[in-house]
Parts: C-alpha cells; structure tokens; sequence
C-alpha cells in the first residue's frame, strides 16, 4: 500500500482523476460502494494502461449491506471489472479488491461481527485481500477481537490536524493497525483554524497548505488519501517527499486540534 493515495468521495469525474493520477506515479486509490464510482474507478485503470496487479486499490461496504456482505463484495468486484474490460460475469484470479473495508460501525455490535466474518469469507474465496474497517472506535475493534476474529490491518478515519481522534490514534498504533486519513485536506475549510496557523507554515516552508497538511499526516504515520480532480493539484499533493515540517511547526498544527468539534463528518467511532 502506497502511503499516499487518491479519494475519490464525490469525484463527479472520477475516471479522469484515477487516470491522471495514475499517470502521475499514484498506485493507491480508494473507493466505496456508498460513493457508486466503483465502475468509473476501473475505467480510469483502464484508460491509465497501468497493469491491475501494481495497483492497490480499495473499497468499502456500507451499513445497508451487512447483512450479506459476500453478495455485496462480488457485485463490488463485479463493478470494478465491468470498468476495466467492460463486461461482468465469472471472476477469475485478476478479479479483486487489495484491500475491502467495513464502511461505519452503525447496525449494532451483532451485525457488524456478522458483516465482518462475511468479509473474512470474501478473503478466503480470493475476492479481497486485506480487510480493515472504517469509523471504528476502540470499543468496536474490541467486538472483534473478543469474538476471536483476525484483527483489522486497517482502520480508515477522518484525520486532520482540526480533528486528530487520539484516543482511536494511539490504540491502532499499539495495535499495529494501519491509520487511513481521510478528508486530510480538512476540504480546505480552515474556519478552525483562526490564527492561519496551516497556512502560516506552508508560507515559511514554501509550499502548499496541501502539501503541509498531508506531510503532517505522513509524519504522524498516516496514510493520507487526498482527493482532487485536477492534474496539477493531484502532481503537488504527492510531492511531500524528500523533505519534513520541523518539530516546533508539527507542534503548532497539533495544537490545533479541537476534537469532535473540528470534524467535517459524522462522529462514528462513537457509535455504541
């Protein structure tokens, strides 16, 4: 898994942007069933000319689906496939999902065991290759281990520095679950941040408030997954190598983070 990668949450030219990014060096890009671009996901592959098997790429399944999460999976498959050789049908080994999430921890601790097992099952069958979740707090990954089932390799939450989630942060680390960001470039709201701190570092290191904002996440061992449909914005979001944001400018962004409060999204990890 590549530590960077593409989102694609209401992309309206979805195929274009996995194409560009493609193009551009990109082998991460993330899905879901809720965002219905599974299909445009695969046609960007295909029109990238960039062979299935260096990519890695994810999808997720949503509450509404829980109860038959295999079902979901092969027609999840099913969409990918369709976008790459336009056709559906029997799936064969290049038919896969490299890493297959459970979307939210909403229906109930019964039914998300029962939605994860399906996901195990939909690994076993060659359907997916990795399975994590999204939106779990402590208490739900516990749900699974307790039951005795193989732990998630990765849990997918909003991170910013505005909402930073440290409680659910430092258990993953201990756990050695990965940590996806997502929404990492807080959709370039910034209303939180009063003092134009974000800002204010990108200025002094010379880059983009983006490129800042997704270092900070690369440094606290996040895999960010910014989203753009332009060709330059998504070259400039993964140029964040080669260099780092100092300890005195990565503790100005984590005093920014202001909880619940700072969040974009729904607060799933609270969940019962």
């Amino acid at each position: 898994m590549a530590t960077v990668g593409l989102g694609v949450y209401e992309s309206y030219q979805c195929a274009k942007a996995v194409r560009l990014a493609l193009k551009n060096g990109y082998t991460h890009v993330d899905s879901a069933r809720l965002y219905g671009n599974e299909t445009q996901v695969g046609e960007g592959i295909k029109a990238s000319g960039v062979e299935r098997s260096k990519l890695f790429i994810t999808s997720k399944v949503y509450a509404t689906d829980f109860n038959d999460t295999e079902s979901a999976v092969v027609d999840s498959v099913n969409n990918l496939k369709y976008g790459m050789e336009g056709k559906r049908g029997p799936l064969g080994p290049s038919d896969y999902y490299d890493l297959y999430l459970l979307h939210s921890p909403h229906g109930g601790k019964q039914k998300r065991l029962k939605a994860y097992r399906g996901l195990l099952e939909a690994r076993k069958k060659g359907l997916v290759k990795s399975v994590g979740v999204s939106n779990y707090g402590p208490h739900h990954i516990e749900e699974i281990r307790q039951a005795g089932l193989e732990m998630p390799v990765v849990n997918q939450l909003e991170l910013h520095p505005l909402d930073q989630q440290r409680p659910i942060v430092e258990y993953c680390k201990k756990n050695n679950i990965v940590l996806q960001a997502y929404t990492p470039l807080i959709r370039f709201d910034f209303s939180g941040d009063r003092n134009g701190v974000i800002q204010s570092v990108a200025d002094k290191l010379q880059k983009s408030a983006a490129q800042v904002l997704v270092r900070w996440s690369l440094q606290h061992g996040f895999v960010p997954l910014p989203k753009s449909e332009h060709e330059e914005r998504i070259k400039t979001n993964a140029d964040v190598y080669g260099w780092e944001i100092p300890a005195e400018e990565m503790a100005r962004l984590d005093a920014l983070d202001l909880g619940d409060d700072g969040a974009l999204n729904w607060v799933p990890v609270h969940e019962p």
